[in-house]
């Protein structure tokens, strides 16, 4: 199985080399002529990829669906998968907290007893 895009480089390479047919072409690697002429109508996502950015840059806290959510109400009719893969490229992601505070140092063991009523504990599993 060939992925679409090395069939369509495929086909190219033996049109260009051999003079083939598009449909003998198609036939030798086994691809369909539907996805070989298939061409992608994507549009141009270079102002909302700067808005996604823009957002994600002023509201730290906010990850791709909240994001997707203040796109649309500012008017972009964009789909939330397609707003997901804008934020992957980007490499943006929701700013991680911080974690607790720990001890700074190294700890010191507890000191032993030196004689008796030095230390002193409490069980309250069998206490009565």
């Amino acid at each position: 199985m060939v992925t679409p895009a090395a069939g369509r480089d495929a086909v190219a390479h033996l049109r260009g080399g051999f003079a083939m047919s598009e449909r003998r072409a198609c036939r030798v690697i086994a691809v369909d002529r539907s996805s070989v002429r298939y061409q992608r109508r994507r549009c141009d996502d270079d102002a909302l990829r700067e808005r996604l950015k823009a957002l994600a840059e002023e509201r730290r806290r906010f990850g791709y669906r909240r994001l997707w959510v203040l796109l649309r109400r500012e008017g972009h009719t964009v789909n939330r998968k397609r707003v997901y893969r804008l934020y992957k490229e980007a490499r943006l992601m929701v700013r991680r907290r911080g974690g607790r505070k720990r001890a700074i140092g190294v700890r010191s063991p507890m000191p032993l007893p030196l004689g008796p009523n030095q230390r002193w504990s409490l069980d309250f599993v069998h206490d009565r």
